[in-house]
């Protein structure tokens, strides 16, 4: 009944009532009783959902009003690796194409435009990636 515990103890309490009732009316009231504590169940875990959407909607506001991504650490270090793993595997057909077409010429503009790829892909999963910092904040935590 731990799962119980951590809901709170007035639902122990109504899970102890129900019991008790079940007792007392018998056999012929078990279904009714039942749905019943089910219903307080499900009403307290609708509330909790809601209060979780809710505060998720808050936060998905508040970074729209920023003007920024909500930067979530897991997708973006997936994200950026694999985007790496990806430019660099393409990267060995573009250079031999680039080098056999336009010689040392056509090898410059396909990494060019490699780097200005994931630039780009850097600057989009990290926005403050390229903005200086002001006021000497070194970001580290003293």
């Amino acid at each position: 009944m731990t799962g119980l515990d951590g809901q709170g103890p007035d639902l122990k309490k109504e899970l102890d009532a129900t019991l008790h009732a079940r007792r007392e009316l018998g056999e012929e009231y078990e279904s009714a009783l039942v749905d019943s504590f089910l219903e307080k169940v499900d009403q307290r875990i609708d509330d909790a959902v809601e209060r979780r959407v809710r505060r998720q909607v808050a936060e998905q506001q508040l970074t729209a009003a920023r003007g920024s991504r909500s930067p979530d650490a897991a997708d973006s270090w997936g994200e950026r690796f694999g985007f790496g793993i990806v430019s660099l595997v393409l990267a060995i057909p573009l250079s031999g194409i680039g080098a056999g077409t336009a010689g040392l010429r056509g090898l410059l503009v396909a990494w060019a435009g490699i780097v200005g790829v994931n630039l780009v892909q850097a600057a989009r999963t990290t926005p403050d990636l390229f903005r200086g910092r002001r006021g000497g904040d070194s970001g580290w935590e003293d």
